[in-house]
């Protein structure tokens, strides 16, 4: 009886820990799934979680359990025709001018005090207007400063998307035999990034996967206006673990390709000109993959790290967080390409916007790189990157 009595103990312990690990993992998927997913067919099917299984409960919401039986959770669904796209890879240059100027840094003159400091100016700010005169640039900033004499100067500044407003009063530097604030700023930034993909439609592009943002303050560089430019790919500086690689490159003074109209945290958007559209237009076309559709194992990324043609690289789609709250790092993804490795390490500064490619259709973009691991990086869902260029 004692022996039959501690059998069922232990079944009971086994079987309660059992359920638990089941009603957790529902748990981890409930989090890590979308409330929204849009379909091409209406058939629903997380390929990554081969686990979970699907059912319509309505015209345009399906219910998701583990293996049929432990709900999970409710997701809408939208069916739509995913659009044609045309593959990137080509490297390009991007050239932004800001929307006014960011602070980048503060000091103070002369050693008496940062008159931009004790306005309450932030380092990350960017300043749109100078005694109501728009900023498109630093000469403008410094203008106004010169030609107020010492006067409080009126500043407009846009801060984590609000707007406010400081006075600042400039103190002349015997040193620099000038007026000044204490602040420097930057208008404009210069960069190397690469081509995602072509909306075939309308002739719009997407690139670089993850925001340009400022290097001394890491916040978001608000778009003026922009340009997309030819570039080649003069030398891959190799990646190491704890040292990421780079691709160097210069503007090839060519036509640009286009003209940049949005910077978010997909990447960067813009139009495509008719030179540019006859330059990069003619690569493989491939549908739209939606989210749900990326599945672990076997993919491939299209990229440059030598002159200016793209080549397609081999690669392993090794995690997919289908409800990121991270814009730019929807998946995980490990290079096995033994050329890519030996020439590059991996993935490399530049090589983001690279398209990744999965059953036939263009699923996301190289973003980072792991510093530890340069064979291994993010990716951003390609869907993702096409719902901001129609949104741009």
């Amino acid at each position: 009886m004692l022996f039959k009595n501690a059998f069922l103990k232990i079944s009971a312990g086994i079987l309660s820990a059992f359920l638990l690990g089941l009603f957790g993992t529902a748990g981890y998927y409930s989090s890590n799934l979308p409330d929204h997913i849009t379909t091409e067919n209406g058939t629903v099917e997380f390929k990554a979680y081969p686990d979970l299984k699907t059912d319509y409960i309505a015209a345009d919401r399906a219910a998701v359990s583990l293996m049929g039986t432990i709900p999970v959770k409710s997701v809408a669904v939208d069916r739509k025709e995913p659009p044609v796209l045309i593959a990137g890879g080509s490297p390009f240059g991007i050239k932004l001018l800001m929307e006014g100027v960011m602070v980048t840094d503060m000091g103070d003159v002369d050693g008496i005090s940062c008159p931009a400091e004790d306005a309450g100016i932030e380092l990350g700010d960017v300043i749109t207007h100078a005694d109501n005169v728009p900023l498109t640039s630093n000469k403008d900033l410094q203008r106004v400063i010169s030609e107020s004499c010492g006067n409080s100067v009126k500043l407009r500044i846009s801060r984590d998307g609000q707007e406010l407003t400081a006075a600042v009063s400039p103190i002349y530097s015997e040193k620099d035999e000038k007026w000044r604030s204490g602040m420097w700023v930057r208008d404009s930034i210069a960069g190397i990034g690469t081509l995602t993909f072509i909306d075939k439609a309308t002739g719009r592009f997407s690139g670089l996967g993850h925001p340009i943002c400022d290097s001394d303050t890491g916040e978001l560089v608000p778009l003026h206006s922009g340009e997309a430019v030819p570039v080649k790919i003069t030398e891959t500086k190799k990646g190491q673990p704890g040292s990421p690689g780079e691709l160097h490159g210069q503007f090839t003074g060519l036509p640009m390709y286009g003209t940049l109209s949005g910077n978010s945290g997909c990447g960067v958007f813009g139009t495509l000109s008719d030179t540019g559209e006859e330059r990069l237009g003619t690569s493989a076309e491939y549908k739209l993959g939606y989210r749900q559709d990326i599945a672990l194992g076997e993919a491939y990324i299209l990229s440059t790290v030598s002159g200016t043609e793209p080549k397609m690289y081999s690669a392993v789609i090794e995690e997919v967080d289908y409800n990121s709250r991270n814009a730019s790092k929807n998946m995980i993804i490990r290079i096995t390409d033994e050329e890519l490795i030996n020439s590059s390490g991996g993935i490399v500064q530049g090589m983001s916007g690279s398209p990744i490619i999965q059953n036939d259709r263009l699923v996301g973009a190289v973003t980072h790189v792991f510093v530890n691991d340069p064979t291994k990086g993010y990716g951003v869902f390609a869907e993702s990157m096409y719902e901001n260029l129609v949104k741009n």
